[in-house]
């Protein structure tokens, strides 16, 4: 993430423009690999010393901001560890008391103060000398680097851009057009998992999202923020969306707008999961598709309110001769604590039958189940076709 002094945007009236990065321009380019390479292949290097070699690369740079917006970057992308033999506050506190008691004596000598502390711990002078501010950060050493290619350096500094300018939002609107069912379920997932405040209202294939900015709240702005800002990465995997945030931005916090839309070209740094489903269910829709004439079985695309969640059933089931059609969810697939805060909600909020089947992994009692306007189907691998099919033949001739 970057901090507020490395962001580049421009206000043109009352927007905010950041100043992405061409990813394809060869002097960006040449800047991110220069960045890239004070970070690659230097194990075991002391912070400080990596600071430096940083400052000799980029100090003069002429887009001195964009280098340290890739330093920051790549940063983030380090793992550093304390690196002494000794505990480095116990090893301070020896050597300060030595030293006070030498100078009570009226003499001191700092060498000598070490080499008593590394006599009493059974410790080699180097190693106390060494250790003795080694928890410093300017002294942490340099253990692990997550590499990364220009390309994708350049992609996530623009997407960063982004996310720095809705860490200062009051509130955003997103509208997401013509998406599968499998990316709804994704995005809506995402929105629950980051805890964001939200509403939403869905028409004829378009879902708007309206979400809190931190600056909206009283209190844990930044944490809330923080979250807003990680959200993006599953808005940008999107692919017709527009976003609108009101943000307060500079000193003064003066009203601006941002707006984000999927022709800015930036590109998610997440793994796109979306489309993927457990082979288990994709058996179950190809047995199902095979084995069961009178009905059809399709990826539920509505979105439906729950309480202040939502709800993406994973499959709509349609009765061929009637046209009646029911929802099922099958949890199978989900941890123990997240399916039971799940049948809560629905248990409260979901008024209409469905088909619910729940997978014997789970440990849910019957009692558990209780209260849920659901024909309820328990399977130990995947929901058996025939078996879905009659609890929904039972199901649509019971709601009549």
């Amino acid at each position: 993430m970057l901090s507020a002094n490395l962001v580049r945007v421009r206000s043109v009236k009352n927007r905010l423009v950041p100043q992405y990065l061409d990813t394809g321009a060869e002097s960006w380019r040449d800047a991110a690999e220069q960045v890239l390479q004070v970070y690659r292949g230097k194990q075991g290097m002391a912070y400080g010393d990596i600071e430096e070699e940083l400052e000799d690369a980029i100090g003069k740079h002429p887009a001195q901001i964009v280098c340290r917006g890739f330093a920051k970057l790549l940063e983030d992308r380090c793992e550093f560890e304390t690196v002494s033999g000794h505990p480095p506050e116990d090893l301070r506190e020896r050597v300060f008391l030595a030293a006070t008691a030498q100078r009570r004596a009226a003499s001191f000598d700092r060498t000598v103060v070490l080499q008593d502390v590394a006599r009493a711990l059974g410790l080699e002078f180097k190693h106390v000398e060494q250790g003795l501010f080694a928890d410093l950060k300017s002294e942490q050493r340099f253990v692990k680097f997550d590499d990364i290619s220009v390309t994708r350096l350049l992609e996530r500094y623009n997407v960063a851009l982004a996310q720095a300018i809705l860490l200062r939002a009051t509130q955003v609107t997103a509208e997401i057009r013509n998406e599968t069912p499998a990316r709804f379920r994704q995005l809506f997932r995402a929105v629950k998992f980051h805890r964001l405040i939200c509403d939403f209202e869905q028409r004829e294939g378009t879902v708007t999202l309206r979400l809190d900015g931190p600056l909206s709240l009283f209190t844990a702005t930044q944490k809330y923020g923080l979250q807003l800002a990680l959200f993006l990465p599953h808005l940008l995997q999107c692919r017709d969306f527009d976003l609108r945030a009101d943000v307060r931005w500079g000193a003064q916090k003066k009203q601006k707008l941002f707006v984000l839309t999927a022709e800015d070209g930036l590109i998610s740094y997440l793994a796109d999961t979306a489309s993927w489903n457990p082979p288990e269910l994709q058996m179950f829709v190809e047995l199902f598709r095979k084995k069961i004439e009178g009905w059809t079985i399709e990826d539920e695309a509505d979105v439906l309110p729950l309480g202040r969640g939502f709800w993406a059933p994973d499959f709509r089931l349609t009765h061929k001769l009637s046209g009646k059609s029911v929802y099922l969810e099958i949890l199978g697939f989900w941890r123990r604590r997240s399916a039971e805060q799940h049948l809560d909600r629905l248990r409260k909020y979901v008024m209409q039958p469905f088909l619910l089947a729940v997978s014997d992994q789970l440990h849910i009692e019957d009692s558990e189940l209780k209260g849920l306007p659901a024909e309820i189907i328990r399977f130990r691998q995947m929901p058996l076709p025939e078996e879905v099919a009659r609890h929904a033949e039972e199901l649509i001739v019971w709601a009549n």
